[in-house]
């Protein structure tokens, strides 16, 4: 969606919005913390957010894949910067071309800075001179499918009149080449930004103004900024901060306050301005202060259109069914599916239809590093050590598993009890849904899609479990006509209960003049593409600790005799159902297990 449309929508509910600017990082272990804190930072409510391009382009790549990821994985509206410093017209055509095929509708067109360690601005061969080139360029290739952003400077307020004449009418002839809006440079005298709006305005210009707003995050790095920037520090502010310039705590709350008066003001002023662009700096506690400041809260969305986050790309704009084996390893599924044809929308196609891609970049990798993964979960020397690590998950004491990238969601704490129980009898559950029987479409816990509708579901269980302990499970399992199951072992040997090739919908909803919703599915071709992986997750876990330690070979036995299992319990209306099987399996198993004293 164009930025433009979003700022005129929220105009006309009357409701204030803000959105984030970050910047690519120099590290690949940067790049993880950045799109985990963007995931993070996207539950306080941004609008949209925007990936600077580094001066001189160095980054040019990074930017690009992090657009993708934005749009595609979290799904947030992202804006792309694009300058003209060391990119001849064949890379900003390369970097317009990618941007729209990862579905981004917006870009900030700017002349950059100078490329790092050269003091005077230069035009590469073959580029672009001015900002206008390169906004006049994206018009003529892609007439208006981009919104175009440009700079504006408050500061040139302070230019002698002439001057600051000559940069009005500069301003203007990028609007007339076909700008949409304008994003300020940070500032923190809102009498010169509010005279900057006002003379902008009687220059004929008429396109939204997002201030943008910079947090102070400590004295250091608010005086650095605003000398690179030179950025005008009122006396007020200084009379603030300087007295406690070496508490950073200090500064940080201070600062937050003195940030906020002037957000409040800017938004108080008549100027039309009901949004305001935070400059992260790719940090997470100075921005959510200062919205806590302000009391701008994150507003509940239609909740979420599906239970699952929506891509913003393109091909999988209309996306609406996923299999539920992903369900916490969402980036795995959108590159292992990347290369379809097409995506479901409303009903999943023919189970033999799906063609995941091969195991590998991501799908194959534990996100966390060796040193992470021995915080995380130690090295465990016995069976009791790891269904421990799987309780422990389950109850929210434990942050990560191999098999689940972030901790558990809300829902999972509604059986998190039931599902510690079942580890502790040895079944390591991996993945699970509660049973659902017509929560309302705003509720807090299970609630998706529009308003004043209904959510359903199954209940939904898949754990790895050895073969002795299954076989005192399938009896139970089976004498419930309403419980249907998948096995399978690493060799890819599939059985089941069910007579159905097709599709079973675990998810939906029922929403006023719209059809039934069904947007998770559990079936047979999905479920064996996730057994590979799930194997080869416990494989990479045990490739953390020393070949012949006990917690190697304990977790690759692990994975070389265990199944995968999945089952369902078709009866939605009984919340406990789906565990009963369970509890008297794992009790019958210990008690067979245990060592008979004089023939008892």
């Amino acid at each position: 969606m164009k930025i433009s449309q979003k700022i005129e929508q929220q105009a006309k509910d009357g409701k204030v919005w803000w959105s984030f600017e970050y910047f690519p990082p120099r590290t690949a272990q940067g790049l993880q913390n950045l799109l985990d804190r963007i995931e993070r930072m996207r539950a306080l409510g941004p609008e949209f957010i925007d990936i600077t391009w580094n001066a001189g382009g160095r980054t040019s790549e990074l930017t690009s894949e992090m657009v993708k990821t934005c749009q595609s994985l979290i799904g947030i509206e992202t804006c792309m910067h694009l300058t003209c410093t060391n990119m001849p017209k064949e890379k900003v055509d390369i970097a317009l071309r990618e941007a729209k095929a990862h579905g981004c509708r917006n870009v900030l067109a700017l002349r950059g800075d100078p490329p790092a360690g050269k003091e005077e601005w230069e035009a590469v061969e073959g580029g672009f001179i001015h900002g206008i080139d390169l906004v006049k360029h994206i018009r003529r290739e892609y007439d208006d499918y981009f919104d175009i952003a440009i700079a504006g400077f408050p500061q040139h307020m302070l230019l002698p009149p002439d001057e600051l004449e000559q940069e009005m009418i500069w301003l203007k002839e990028k609007i007339d080449a076909g700008c949409n809006f304008i994003f300020t440079q940070m500032f923190y005298d809102v009498e010169i930004f509010i005279k900057w709006v006002h003379c902008v305005r009687a220059h004929g210009i008429t396109i939204p103004i997002v201030p943008g707003i910079a947090p102070i995050q400590t004295w250091n790095g608010f005086v650095r900024a605003t000398s690179l920037a030179k950025t005008i520090i009122p006396q007020s502010f200084k009379d603030v901060l300087e007295p406690v310039k070496n508490d950073d705590e200090q500064v940080r709350k201070l600062g937050t306050r003195l940030v906020a008066e002037m957000c409040r003001r800017i938004l108080a002023e008549p100027l039309d301005i009901r949004g305001l662009h935070f400059y992260t700096m790719n940090l997470e506690k100075g921005t959510k202060m200062l919205l806590e400041e302000l009391n701008l809260v994150p507003r509940v969305e239609t909740i979420k259109p599906l239970p699952w986050r929506q891509s913003l790309t393109p091909s999988r704009r209309s996306e609406n069914i996923r299999p539920i084996f992903w369900a916490n390893r969402t980036k795995s599924y959108l590159s292992r599916t990347e290369n379809w044809d097409e995506y479901p929308n409303g009903r999943f196609g023919d189970s033999r239809s799906p063609a995941y891609g091969e195991l590998d970049g991501y799908g194959v990798w534990i996100k966390q590093t060796q040193e992470d993964a021995l915080k995380l979960w130690g090295s465990p020397q016995t069976f009791g050590d790891v269904a421990n690590l799987f309780s422990r998950f389950c109850t929210g004491d434990l942050a990560a598993l191999p098999w689940s990238d972030q901790k558990p969601s809300k829902e999972t704490s509604v059986i998190a009890k039931q599902l510690a129980q079942m580890n502790e009898l040895g079944f390591l559950t991996i993945n699970s849904q509660p049973a659902v029987n017509g929560a309302r479409s705003d509720d807090k816990i299970f609630g998706w899609g529009p308003a004043n509708g209904y959510i359903y579901q199954k209940a939904y269980l898949e754990f790895f479990v050895s073969p002795a302990l299954l076989d005192f499970l399938i009896p139970h399992i089976e004498r419930d006509p309403s419980i249907t199951y998948y096995v399978i072992n690493k060799q890819s040997d599939l059985r089941t209960n069910t007579h159905s090739d097709g599709p079973n919908a675990v998810t939906w909803g029922v929403f006023p003049g719209k059809e039934i919703i069904q947007p998770t599915i559990v079936e047979a071709i999905s479920f064996m593409a996730w057994k590979d992986e799930a194997f080869e997750l416990g494989k990479q876990w045990a490739a953390m600790y020393e070949p012949n330690s006990v917690s190697h070979k304990l977790i690759s036995g692990l994975m070389e005799t265990s199944l995968l299992v999945n089952v369902v319990h078709n009866d939605f209306h009984d919340t406990e159902a789906i565990f009963k099987p369970f509890l008297k399996a794992g009790a019958e198993f210990r008690a067979k297990s245990k060592p008979q004293v004089n023939g008892h």
